[in-house]
Protein backbone atom coordinates (compact mmCIF):
# COMPACT_ATOMS: atom_id res chain seq x y z
CA UNK A 1 0.00 0.00 0.00
CA UNK A 2 1.56 3.53 -1.13
CA UNK A 3 1.90 6.11 1.25
CA UNK A 4 -0.99 8.40 -0.58
CA UNK A 5 -3.36 5.43 -0.02
CA UNK A 6 -2.61 4.71 4.05
CA UNK A 7 -3.06 8.29 4.32
CA UNK A 8 -6.54 8.17 2.73
CA UNK A 9 -7.14 4.83 4.47
CA UNK A 10 -6.47 6.50 7.87
CA UNK A 11 -8.85 9.37 7.38
CA UNK A 12 -12.00 7.63 5.93
CA UNK A 13 -11.16 5.42 9.29
CA UNK A 14 -10.90 8.83 11.30
CA UNK A 15 -14.01 10.03 9.78
CA UNK A 16 -16.23 6.57 10.47
CA UNK A 17 -15.01 6.74 14.42
CA UNK A 18 -15.87 10.29 14.74
CA UNK A 19 -19.55 9.32 13.17
CA UNK A 20 -19.91 6.49 15.29
CA UNK A 21 -18.93 8.45 18.50
CA UNK A 22 -21.13 11.37 17.71
CA UNK A 23 -24.10 9.19 16.09
CA UNK A 24 -23.97 6.28 18.51
CA UNK A 25 -27.19 6.73 20.28
CA UNK A 26 -28.88 7.99 17.45
CA UNK A 27 -27.92 4.83 15.23
CA UNK A 28 -28.85 2.49 18.52
CA UNK A 29 -32.75 3.89 18.76
CA UNK A 30 -33.08 4.21 14.85
CA UNK A 31 -32.08 0.49 14.78
CA UNK A 32 -34.47 0.05 17.83
CA UNK A 33 -37.14 1.57 15.85
CA UNK A 34 -36.87 -0.45 12.72
CA UNK A 35 -36.85 -3.61 14.72
CA UNK A 36 -39.92 -2.65 16.99
CA UNK A 37 -41.95 0.01 14.84
CA UNK A 38 -44.03 -2.59 11.96
CA UNK A 39 -44.84 0.92 10.34
CA UNK A 40 -40.70 0.94 9.44
CA UNK A 41 -39.64 -2.53 9.83
CA UNK A 42 -38.25 -2.09 6.26
CA UNK A 43 -35.77 0.07 7.21
CA UNK A 44 -33.69 -2.71 8.04
CA UNK A 45 -33.23 -3.66 4.60
CA UNK A 46 -32.11 0.04 3.72
CA UNK A 47 -28.28 -0.50 4.79
CA UNK A 48 -27.77 -3.86 2.34
CA UNK A 49 -29.96 -1.98 0.19
CA UNK A 50 -27.90 1.52 0.29
CA UNK A 51 -24.49 -1.09 0.35
CA UNK A 52 -25.58 -2.64 -2.75
CA UNK A 53 -26.10 0.34 -4.88
CA UNK A 54 -22.52 2.14 -3.83
CA UNK A 55 -20.94 -1.24 -4.47
CA UNK A 56 -22.74 -1.31 -7.84
CA UNK A 57 -21.32 2.58 -8.55
CA UNK A 58 -18.12 1.99 -7.65
CA UNK A 59 -16.57 2.45 -10.72
CA UNK A 60 -18.48 5.38 -11.76
CA UNK A 61 -17.51 7.14 -7.92
CA UNK A 62 -14.28 6.53 -8.95
CA UNK A 63 -13.92 8.10 -12.39
CA UNK A 64 -15.88 11.12 -11.12
CA UNK A 65 -12.97 13.90 -10.40
CA UNK A 66 -12.99 15.21 -7.22
CA UNK A 67 -14.11 19.16 -6.79
CA UNK A 68 -14.34 19.93 -3.49
CA UNK A 69 -15.98 22.43 -1.77
CA UNK A 70 -14.98 23.20 1.63
CA UNK A 71 -17.06 25.98 1.98
CA UNK A 72 -20.62 24.54 1.15
CA UNK A 73 -19.43 20.90 2.74
CA UNK A 74 -17.86 22.62 6.00
CA UNK A 75 -21.36 24.95 6.29
CA UNK A 76 -23.01 21.76 6.34
CA UNK A 77 -21.49 19.88 8.87
CA UNK A 78 -21.53 22.35 11.18
CA UNK A 79 -25.78 22.65 10.28
CA UNK A 80 -25.84 19.22 11.42
CA UNK A 81 -23.93 19.13 14.14
CA UNK A 82 -25.90 22.16 15.32
CA UNK A 83 -28.82 19.85 14.55
CA UNK A 84 -27.92 16.99 16.63
CA UNK A 85 -27.12 19.33 19.44
CA UNK A 86 -30.28 21.20 19.22
CA UNK A 87 -32.46 17.56 18.49
CA UNK A 88 -30.47 16.46 21.41
CA UNK A 89 -31.70 19.39 23.91
CA UNK A 90 -34.81 19.28 22.69
CA UNK A 91 -35.55 15.64 23.11
CA UNK A 92 -36.37 15.48 19.32
CA UNK A 93 -35.47 12.01 17.70
CA UNK A 94 -36.36 13.17 14.41
CA UNK A 95 -33.61 16.21 14.01
CA UNK A 96 -31.03 14.44 15.88
CA UNK A 97 -31.55 11.83 12.37
CA UNK A 98 -31.93 14.28 9.87
CA UNK A 99 -28.67 15.48 11.02
CA UNK A 100 -26.99 12.18 10.24
CA UNK A 101 -28.28 12.64 6.23
CA UNK A 102 -27.09 16.21 6.67
CA UNK A 103 -23.98 15.92 8.30
CA UNK A 104 -23.12 12.48 5.67
CA UNK A 105 -24.33 14.97 2.58
CA UNK A 106 -21.83 17.45 4.23
CA UNK A 107 -18.83 15.08 4.18
CA UNK A 108 -18.94 14.02 0.66
CA UNK A 109 -19.17 17.62 -0.28
CA UNK A 110 -16.55 18.80 1.63
CA UNK A 111 -13.94 15.75 0.14
CA UNK A 112 -15.29 15.28 -3.23
CA UNK A 113 -17.68 17.75 -4.27
CA UNK A 114 -21.27 18.12 -5.57
CA UNK A 115 -20.64 15.76 -8.36
CA UNK A 116 -20.04 12.97 -6.38
CA UNK A 117 -23.50 14.15 -3.84
CA UNK A 118 -24.93 13.40 -7.41
CA UNK A 119 -24.19 10.06 -7.39
CA UNK A 120 -25.44 9.34 -3.71
CA UNK A 121 -28.57 11.19 -3.55
CA UNK A 122 -30.56 7.71 -3.90
CA UNK A 123 -29.29 6.18 -1.17
CA UNK A 124 -29.50 9.06 1.02
CA UNK A 125 -33.32 9.51 0.20
CA UNK A 126 -33.63 5.72 1.17
CA UNK A 127 -32.17 6.58 4.32
CA UNK A 128 -34.54 9.60 4.90
CA UNK A 129 -37.29 6.99 4.10
CA UNK A 130 -36.36 4.59 6.58
CA UNK A 131 -36.27 7.45 9.45
CA UNK A 132 -39.64 7.26 11.31
CA UNK A 133 -41.85 10.99 11.37
CA UNK A 134 -42.68 12.56 14.70
CA UNK A 135 -46.02 10.91 16.02
CA UNK A 136 -47.77 13.76 15.79
CA UNK A 137 -47.21 14.36 12.19
CA UNK A 138 -48.17 10.26 11.61
CA UNK A 139 -51.06 11.08 13.12
CA UNK A 140 -51.87 13.82 10.94
CA UNK A 141 -51.55 11.43 7.83
CA UNK A 142 -52.51 8.02 9.41
CA UNK A 143 -56.26 9.93 10.66
CA UNK A 144 -57.57 10.79 7.32
CA UNK A 145 -56.59 7.51 6.19
CA UNK A 146 -58.52 5.84 8.67
CA UNK A 147 -61.56 7.76 7.55
CA UNK A 148 -60.74 7.33 3.60
CA UNK A 149 -60.85 3.45 4.77
CA UNK A 150 -63.60 3.38 6.43
CA UNK A 151 -65.83 5.28 4.16
CA UNK A 152 -64.84 2.97 1.28
CA UNK A 153 -65.77 0.28 3.39
CA UNK A 154 -69.52 1.14 3.83
CA UNK A 155 -69.94 1.81 0.14
CA UNK A 156 -68.66 -1.18 -0.90
CA UNK A 157 -70.96 -3.10 1.61
CA UNK A 158 -73.85 -1.08 0.85
CA UNK A 159 -73.34 -2.65 -2.60
CA UNK A 160 -74.45 -5.85 -1.04
CA UNK A 161 -77.32 -4.47 0.31
CA UNK A 162 -75.77 -5.07 3.71
CA UNK A 163 -76.86 -2.29 6.42
CA UNK A 164 -74.20 -1.00 8.01
CA UNK A 165 -73.15 2.56 10.18
CA UNK A 166 -70.10 4.49 10.26
CA UNK A 167 -69.31 6.46 13.11
CA UNK A 168 -65.80 8.13 12.67
CA UNK A 169 -63.71 5.26 11.99
CA UNK A 170 -65.54 2.69 13.63
CA UNK A 171 -68.15 0.74 11.46
CA UNK A 172 -71.11 -1.05 12.99
CA UNK A 173 -72.84 -3.77 11.21
CA UNK A 174 -74.95 -6.83 11.84
CA UNK A 175 -72.77 -10.38 10.79
CA UNK A 176 -75.33 -12.85 9.70
CA UNK A 177 -77.10 -15.01 11.91
CA UNK A 178 -76.09 -12.88 14.62
CA UNK A 179 -79.12 -11.04 16.70
CA UNK A 180 -76.63 -8.27 18.00
CA UNK A 181 -74.89 -5.26 16.00
CA UNK A 182 -70.84 -5.68 16.36
CA UNK A 183 -68.24 -3.32 15.76
CA UNK A 184 -65.56 -3.19 13.41
CA UNK A 185 -62.94 -0.13 13.99
CA UNK A 186 -60.16 0.85 11.50
CA UNK A 187 -57.30 1.43 13.92
CA UNK A 188 -54.25 2.96 13.07
CA UNK A 189 -52.46 -0.61 11.83
CA UNK A 190 -55.29 -1.22 9.30
CA UNK A 191 -54.84 3.01 7.87
CA UNK A 192 -52.33 1.90 5.08
CA UNK A 193 -49.28 4.05 6.31
CA UNK A 194 -47.33 0.90 6.72
CA UNK A 195 -48.36 -0.38 2.80
CA UNK A 196 -47.42 3.36 1.81
CA UNK A 197 -44.32 4.16 3.73
CA UNK A 198 -42.93 0.54 2.17
CA UNK A 199 -44.29 1.10 -1.10
CA UNK A 200 -42.51 4.53 -1.76
CA UNK A 201 -39.36 2.99 -0.71
CA UNK A 202 -40.09 0.45 -2.91
CA UNK A 203 -40.75 2.54 -6.01
CA UNK A 204 -37.88 4.23 -5.58
CA UNK A 205 -35.88 1.54 -5.38
CA UNK A 206 -37.62 0.34 -8.74
CA UNK A 207 -37.31 3.52 -10.47
CA UNK A 208 -33.54 3.34 -9.46
CA UNK A 209 -33.09 0.24 -10.78
CA UNK A 210 -34.70 0.39 -14.02
CA UNK A 211 -33.90 3.64 -14.84
CA UNK A 212 -33.32 3.95 -19.11
CA UNK A 213 -29.60 3.93 -19.31
CA UNK A 214 -28.60 3.47 -15.78
CA UNK A 215 -26.24 0.38 -16.55
CA UNK A 216 -24.83 2.35 -19.99
CA UNK A 217 -21.39 3.78 -18.89
CA UNK A 218 -21.68 6.31 -21.96
CA UNK A 219 -25.11 7.52 -20.51
CA UNK A 220 -25.80 10.64 -18.22
CA UNK A 221 -27.47 13.75 -17.89
CA UNK A 222 -26.28 16.74 -17.89
CA UNK A 223 -27.48 18.73 -14.72
CA UNK A 224 -28.74 21.80 -16.51
CA UNK A 225 -30.98 19.36 -18.52
CA UNK A 226 -32.09 17.23 -16.07
CA UNK A 227 -35.47 18.29 -16.46
CA UNK A 228 -35.46 17.56 -19.93
CA UNK A 229 -34.90 13.84 -19.25
CA UNK A 230 -37.63 10.58 -19.61
CA UNK A 231 -35.98 8.93 -16.82
CA UNK A 232 -36.38 11.81 -14.00
CA UNK A 233 -39.64 12.04 -14.77
CA UNK A 234 -40.65 8.22 -14.94
CA UNK A 235 -38.85 8.09 -11.38
CA UNK A 236 -41.00 10.88 -10.18
CA UNK A 237 -44.56 9.66 -11.40
CA UNK A 238 -43.14 6.13 -10.37
CA UNK A 239 -42.93 7.34 -6.76
CA UNK A 240 -46.23 9.62 -6.85
CA UNK A 241 -48.11 6.59 -8.24
CA UNK A 242 -47.12 4.54 -5.25
CA UNK A 243 -49.27 6.95 -3.53
CA UNK A 244 -52.63 6.00 -4.58
CA UNK A 245 -51.73 2.90 -5.16
CA UNK A 246 -51.42 1.87 -1.84
CA UNK A 247 -53.84 4.31 -0.23
CA UNK A 248 -56.76 2.00 -3.13
CA UNK A 249 -55.08 -1.17 -2.40
CA UNK A 250 -55.56 -0.53 1.98
CA UNK A 251 -58.93 0.83 1.00
CA UNK A 252 -59.73 -2.65 -1.04
CA UNK A 253 -58.26 -4.72 1.76
CA UNK A 254 -60.95 -2.79 4.28
CA UNK A 255 -64.10 -3.38 2.42
CA UNK A 256 -63.45 -6.94 1.91
CA UNK A 257 -62.71 -7.49 5.75
CA UNK A 258 -66.20 -5.67 6.15
CA UNK A 259 -67.98 -7.66 3.68
CA UNK A 260 -66.66 -10.91 4.68
CA UNK A 261 -67.20 -9.78 8.58
CA UNK A 262 -71.05 -9.40 7.91
CA UNK A 263 -71.29 -13.20 6.18
CA UNK A 264 -68.63 -14.58 8.88
CA UNK A 265 -68.25 -12.55 11.62
CA UNK A 266 -65.94 -10.02 12.95
CA UNK A 267 -63.11 -12.74 13.68
CA UNK A 268 -61.70 -12.21 9.78
CA UNK A 269 -60.62 -8.86 11.39
CA UNK A 270 -58.13 -10.90 13.29
CA UNK A 271 -55.58 -13.81 12.84
CA UNK A 272 -54.42 -15.74 9.81
CA UNK A 273 -57.20 -13.73 7.23
CA UNK A 274 -56.23 -10.14 8.73
CA UNK A 275 -52.26 -10.89 8.40
CA UNK A 276 -52.21 -13.06 5.05
CA UNK A 277 -54.51 -10.47 3.47
CA UNK A 278 -51.80 -7.77 3.94
CA UNK A 279 -49.37 -9.66 2.15
CA UNK A 280 -51.82 -10.15 -0.57
CA UNK A 281 -52.72 -6.58 -0.74
CA UNK A 282 -49.00 -5.57 -0.53
CA UNK A 283 -48.20 -7.95 -3.57
CA UNK A 284 -51.27 -6.64 -5.59
CA UNK A 285 -49.89 -2.81 -4.64
CA UNK A 286 -46.33 -4.11 -5.86
CA UNK A 287 -47.75 -5.52 -9.05
CA UNK A 288 -49.84 -2.22 -10.09
CA UNK A 289 -46.86 -0.25 -9.20
CA UNK A 290 -44.79 -2.19 -12.26
CA UNK A 291 -47.98 -1.87 -14.21
CA UNK A 292 -47.80 2.08 -14.01
CA UNK A 293 -43.84 1.56 -15.13
CA UNK A 294 -45.16 -0.67 -17.57
CA UNK A 295 -47.35 2.06 -19.09
CA UNK A 296 -45.35 4.90 -18.84
CA UNK A 297 -42.33 3.23 -20.19
CA UNK A 298 -44.80 3.28 -23.55
CA UNK A 299 -44.66 6.86 -23.84
CA UNK A 300 -40.78 7.16 -23.70
CA UNK A 301 -39.68 9.31 -26.56
CA UNK A 302 -37.66 7.40 -29.39
CA UNK A 303 -34.87 10.28 -29.20
CA UNK A 304 -34.22 9.31 -25.53
CA UNK A 305 -33.94 5.30 -25.74
CA UNK A 306 -30.75 4.09 -24.97
CA UNK A 307 -29.17 2.09 -27.78
CA UNK A 308 -25.74 -0.04 -26.76
CA UNK A 309 -23.06 1.21 -28.78
CA UNK A 310 -21.50 -0.75 -31.30
CA UNK A 311 -17.41 -1.04 -30.52
CA UNK A 312 -15.23 -2.89 -33.20
CA UNK A 313 -12.70 -5.08 -31.74
CA UNK A 314 -8.72 -4.65 -32.91
CA UNK A 315 -7.82 -6.83 -35.68
CA UNK A 316 -5.66 -9.26 -34.73
CA UNK A 317 -2.31 -9.59 -36.68
CA UNK A 318 -3.13 -13.02 -38.51
CA UNK A 319 -6.51 -11.97 -39.33
CA UNK A 320 -6.92 -12.08 -42.63
CA UNK A 321 -9.94 -9.65 -43.09
CA UNK A 322 -9.92 -5.81 -43.65
CA UNK A 323 -8.23 -4.25 -41.60
CA UNK A 324 -10.22 -1.49 -39.38
CA UNK A 325 -8.80 1.13 -36.97
CA UNK A 326 -9.50 -0.09 -33.62
CA UNK A 327 -9.89 3.40 -32.15
CA UNK A 328 -13.50 3.59 -34.52
CA UNK A 329 -16.38 3.62 -31.78
CA UNK A 330 -19.94 3.18 -34.08
CA UNK A 331 -23.15 4.61 -32.63
CA UNK A 332 -26.24 3.21 -33.18
CA UNK A 333 -27.37 6.53 -33.15
CA UNK A 334 -25.11 6.76 -36.39
CA UNK A 335 -27.03 4.00 -38.36
CA UNK A 336 -29.99 5.57 -39.03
Amino acid sequence: MSVSAAKHLWRVIAVCAALLFAYATVLSKLGHDWWTDENYSHGLLIPFVIGYILWTNRERLKQEPARPSLFWGGAAILCALFALWAGAAGAELYTQRLSLVLILAGIVVYCWGFPQLRHIAVPLLLLILAIPVPVLILNKIAFPLQIFASKCAVSSMRLFNISVLRQGNVIELLPRGSLETKKLEVVEACSGIRSLMTLITLSVVFAYVTFPGRNDPTSSIPPARWWKSFGVWRSLLLVLAAVPIAILTNAMRVSGTGILAHYYGTGVADGFFHSFSGWVIYISAALLLFAAAWIIDRFEPRSQKVRPAIRVKERRADDPRPSVPAAVVIRAEELK
